[in-house]
């Protein structure tokens, strides 16, 4: 890893980021292309007044091309910015920042696409399906706007405060016309909205490590055969509802390759060149082993 004056630099804007593949994922996609370039995490402290402000800033004045934002700082950093798209506005989140030519900080988000790259990349054909959304906080944002921008028919918000489902209906309803948005109640309307999906995908952390053993879904409800099945937990890799989805005989497809095709479209918007999408993901999945 050589280091110079001319040695362009992105990074990840997040707390903590000490955990993130990230680095090593876009370290490696550099090396390949042989580009001067260098990906480095940047923990800015939640707690702190004033440091998102600082550090989004701060882009401009290092003279860095862009970053990645995490959580808890989708939200904080689009106050600073000078320009969102539209996807970002409506998400209400950015986790893609480029520094423009003329020092203009434009931010975007990647979630979405990412999602929606990965379920193709899977077989999975987003346009016209019916899909069911468990949870409705920042991640099941991106996957209903992402599915309803694709063509979805309809999609289903299931959460366990009402309220926070119908809230995501009614903010993103206006941006995805074209698509049917509803909000029901987990557990509740649970086996009354989940035959008829397609698509079932996890946006709550149950089910995450430390916490294997949780579970987004009642035990007693079977899958379908001809159902898939997307968890957004990438840790483990197989979660104890992707465990179930592959007894049950659906597809079963882990979060990790959205975080992966997400960090594609930032390596493609911050270089201009191709991403080499299988060593990103040969690079992810070694630092994540480690």
């Amino acid at each position: 890893m050589n280091i110079t004056g001319s040695t362009k630099i992105v990074g990840l804007i997040g707390w903590p980021v000490s955990h993130s593949v990230s680095p090593a994922m876009h370290n490696a996609a550099f090396d390949a292309l042989d580009l001067d370039w260098r990906y480095i995490p940047l923990p800015v402290d939640a707690q702190r007044s004033g440091d998102v402000r600082r550090a989004v800033l701060g882009l401009r004045a290092l003279g860095m091309k862009g970053a990645n934002v995490t959580v808890p700082h989708k939200a904080a950093v689009m106050p600073h910015l000078d320009r969102l798209s539209a996807a970002a506005r409506a998400m209400g989140a950015v986790n893609l920042i480029s520094v423009q030519a003329d020092g203009t900080l434009h931010g975007d988000n990647a979630d979405a696409p990412g999602f929606i790259a990965d379920l193709r990349d899977h077989g999975v054909e987003p346009s016209n399906i019916h899909a069911l959304v468990l949870g409705a906080g920042g991640s099941a944002r991106a996957v209903v706007y992402g599915l309803a921008t694709a063509g979805a028919a309809s999609i289903t918000i299931v959460n366990r405060t009402l309220s926070r489902a119908e809230a995501l209906v009614e903010h993103l309803q206006s941006h995805c016309q074209a698509c049917r948005l509803e909000a029901r109640l987990f557990p509740d309307d649970l086996p009354g909205v989940a035959n008829r999906a397609d698509l079932v995908v996890n946006c709550t952390s149950l089910g995450m490590t430390p916490h294997v053993e949780g579970l987004p879904w009642d035990p007693e409800l079977a899958f379908r055969s001809d159902q898939v099945v997307y968890d957004l937990v990438y840790n483990p890799p197989r979660t104890r509802l992707l465990r179930k989805a592959e007894e049950d005989g659906a597809q079963a497809i882990g979060g990790l390759g959205m975080l992966i095709w997400q960090g594609a479209i930032a390596f493609e918007r911050w270089t201009g060149q191709a991403a080499p999408v299988s060593i990103m993901r040969s690079a992810a999945l070694d630092a994540f082993e480690r």
